[in-house]
């Protein structure tokens, strides 16, 4: 039967593919911040338990996609199969996605218009779960897709995937800028219903997976998208400061987004430039078998098979930990910035560029446990344990509240949380297979707001909110607003550590194997 050569034979264009199709859904808490300021300001506690309650429902949302991980699991076709055919599975998922982007986005636009009645709080809740949920269906078919076309560079594979989502946010908000003039910033939540749900669908036809011997081939298409990935990260850097420090002329604007545009297409090159040589290699390796050895040292478990194990809840206690301290910050980096009388334009850049710190932290991740891994045999569970042990140093920075402090500490968080984010589903891939590794990392990820919800309600807002009734003020400034919650934040980071440590001693003579 005919198949295109377009489709089925490029691993380096499915990689970028997916990364087109992971732009754009890491907005969430931008909509948060217009839907809360829209809300009637009769009472500033109705005000802020909605917006404690879209945020958690955004991280929710964001972070539970078991639904997703079974839907892939029963519609894909085994992921050892020796047949290499379009897995038509993952396009019912991404459709799925991409319905629940638009309808969430676009019911949200609706109501904060005015063209339909206000709803409740807990209606507007639901639609900014169902928008963020479509999330978790592009997340499992790019995630999964990617560790099985480069499965000896999954750590790297992945790091490029999870970043293109730390920096979705920043390039959606460069795009509104450009092309809308701001006096409508409702305007930018339509954007978003219906961007992210276009470009997947668009796109979604080459998602493939690709069954053949030459994966070690393939490292030369991922040294090339690391290397623009870090030009795109850069450039995005430079371009946050600069618009944060100085207005920018709209002609001006123009030009650096056409110039963000050719960044993002440049890896297309890679692709096409090895086609030819592609080619010659196809016939050879059509007689040579598929098989991964990595498979045989442990079968593929289903959830409940991980579940019964103790190297899934070292996992999901160490991302509860770890993943939960650092959604935890950036949650507060705002209050916190406000508590040290920084200007609202120096919050601005210190949220704008944790997108970054976070991007670094996933691919620099990703690609040294890669290294490490392929070179030396370390075992995966190690970084974990390295960047969470970081990552408490960086709450203790932020703790001191030296000058500079909030800055310095938000780079260190950033790029540690970062970590966690390429480094589990690797982890989770190689620990339990591929059958259904979309069921099972997604499950370990609902640590990620669980942690989050009971450090961000239960010890910062707690103790934000004890010490400005304290000061029987209506604001809350100075370092004891948030100090002791940052101690506590490094002290829950170090117990991640230690159990990420503990998985890495039981591990460690697996990832020798796997050498």
């Amino acid at each position: 039967m005919y198949r295109s050569h377009f489709t089925t034979n490029r691993p380096g264009l499915q990689i970028l593919n997916e990364s087109f199709i992971f732009i754009g859904n890491e907005n969430y808490s931008i909509v948060g911040v217009d839907l809360t300021m829209r809300m009637p300001k009769t009472s500033k506690w109705t005000s802020t338990a909605a917006s404690v309650w879209i945020q958690s429902t955004s991280d929710i949302g964001a972070n539970v996609g078991v639904l997703s991980g079974y839907l892939y699991s029963y519609i894909s076709p085994p992921s050892h199969s020796s047949v290499e055919q379009p897995k038509r599975g993952s396009w019912v998922v991404i459709v799925t996605g991409a319905v629940q982007c638009f309808v969430g986005y676009f019911m949200m636009w609706l109501s904060v218009t005015g063209r339909v009645s206000r709803p409740s709080v807990m209606v507007m809740c639901f639609y900014m779960f169902l928008a963020t949920h479509a999330q978790t269906f592009f997340n499992t078919v790019n995630i999964v897709t990617a560790v099985e076309n480069f499965p000896n560079n999954r750590g790297t594979a992945v790091g490029i995937m999870k970043g293109f989502i730390g920096l979705s946010g920043a390039i959606l908000i460069e795009t509104y800028h450009t092309i809308s003039t701001g006096a409508d910033p409702s305007s930018i939540i339509l954007m978003f219903a219906l961007l992210p749900t276009f470009l997947p669908l668009l796109l979604m036809w080459l998602v493939n997976v690709h069954h053949d011997r030459r994966a070690d081939d393939r490292t030369w298409y991922l040294n090339g998208f690391s290397a623009l990935s870090l030009v795109v990260a850069s450039y995005l850097m430079v371009l946050i400061i600069w618009e944060n420090a100085n207005p920018i002329e709209s002609i001006v604007r123009v030009i650096t987004f056409v110039i963000l545009l050719l960044l993002l297409l440049s890896p297309a090159w890679f692709v096409f430039k090895s086609d030819s040589s592609d080619e010659l290699n196809n016939k050879s390796e059509a007689l040579m078998g598929d098989h991964d050895p990595s498979s045989e040292e442990r079968a593929d478990q289903n959830l409940l098979q991980a579940m019964r194990g103790l190297d899934f809840w070292l996992l999901f206690i160490s991302m509860a930990f770890g993943m939960g301290s650092g959604m935890a910050t950036v949650n507060n980096m705002s209050q916190v910035g406000g508590s040290l009388n920084y200007t609202p334009i120096e919050i601005s850049t210190l949220i704008s560029l944790w997108s970054i710190w976070n991007f670094l932290g996933r691919f620099f991740a990703g690609s040294l446990s890669d290294y490490f891994l392929n070179t030396r045999g370390y075992a995966r569970p190690i970084f974990i344990s390295t960047t969470l042990a970081a990552m408490s140093i960086g709450h203790l920075i932020i703790a001191s509240a030296f000058p500079g402090a909030l800055y310095v500490g938000s780079v260190v968080v950033g790029i540690c949380f970062g970590s966690q984010c390429s480094l589990m589903p690797t982890i989770t891939s190689e620990l339990f297979g591929l059958t259904h590794l979309g069921t099972i990392f997604n499950t370990i990820s609902i640590a990620s707001p669980l942690g989050s919800y009971v450090l961000s309600v239960k010890v910062v807002g707690y103790l934000f909110d004890k010490t400005q009734n304290e000061e029987a003020s209506d604001e809350c400034t100075g370092t004891q607003c948030f100090r002791q919650s940052f101690i506590i934040m490094a002290v829950v980071s170090i117990f991640g550590s230690v159990f990420a440590l503990v998985l890495f001693f039981r591990t460690r003579h697996f990832y020798r194997y796997l050498q």
